[in-house]
């Protein structure tokens, strides 16, 4: 069976939370956490969500934080997503620099800030359900 690892970033920025915004022309948009595939030349981890974040919303961020492993087995591939929390020191869009934003085929990823509120959060609808339920359970405390 084949592993792939890949890293998910829930990023802090102030009193909001950063997400991407994906859609696709004529088809309807959902939101997700920053990341991607953790690829062979990462050196771990931590290195493979920095390079993510800095290509999906030309971003650097501070110290990382693990705080949720989601394991989903597949017939030929289980993916193993890894999800962070970080705080967002800058971000500048002309930096972003990742394949997705070569290919106009691949559709729209936007960055969009989300206020620390539970409701807010919860209409993103974001998948998977352990993460959403995390989200819920700390979204306030970190507005505080």
């Amino acid at each position: 069976m084949k592993i792939r690892r890949n890293v998910r970033a829930v990023l802090l920025d102030g009193d909001h939370l950063v997400f991407l915004r994906r859609g696709w022309p004529g088809g309807p948009s959902y939101y997700e956490t920053v990341g991607g595939g953790v690829e062979p030349d990462d050196a771990d981890l931590e290195a493979a969500l920095r390079r993510e974040v800095m290509e999906e919303i030309g971003a650097t961020i501070g110290p990382v934080a693990e705080f949720l492993t989601v394991t989903e087995p597949g017939e030929r591939v289980t993916v193993v997503r890894h999800y962070f929390l970080a705080d967002v020191l800058d971000m500048d869009l002309d930096r972003r620099n990742g394949p997705e934003m070569r290919d106009p085929d691949i559709g729209d990823f936007s960055p969009v800030r989300v206020g620390l509120d539970v409701s807010a959060v919860a209409a993103l609808e974001l998948q998977p359900a352990e993460l959403a339920d995390y989200l819920r359970d700390h979204v306030r405390p970190w507005g505080a």
